[in-house]
C-alpha cells in the first residue's frame, strides 16, 4: 500500500470516529475547517505552486 493510500485510509477512519462520538455539524466544521486552515497558513508562493501542481494533475 502507498503513503497516500495509508494516509487516506486513515482519514477515513478518523472521520468516520469522529462521525459516531461528535454532532454531524461538528464533524462538518472540523472535515472543512482544517483543510482551509491549512491552505490559509501557506505563503502566497506556496499557494502558486500549489495550484500549479494540482492543474498539472488535472491534465490541463
Amino acid at each position: 500500500m502507498s503513503k497516500n493510500a495509508k494516509i487516506a485510509t486513515g482519514g477515513v477512519l478518523a472521520g468516520l470516529i469522529l462521525w459516531i462520538w461528535l454532532p454531524w455539524w461538528a464533524v462538518l466544521l472540523i472535515v472543512l475547517g482544517v483543510p482551509t486552515a491549512a491552505y490559509l497558513t501557506l505563503d502566497p508562493s506556496q499557494r502558486r505552486r500549489l495550484r500549479r501542481v494540482a492543474r498539472k494533475e488535472l491534465g490541463r
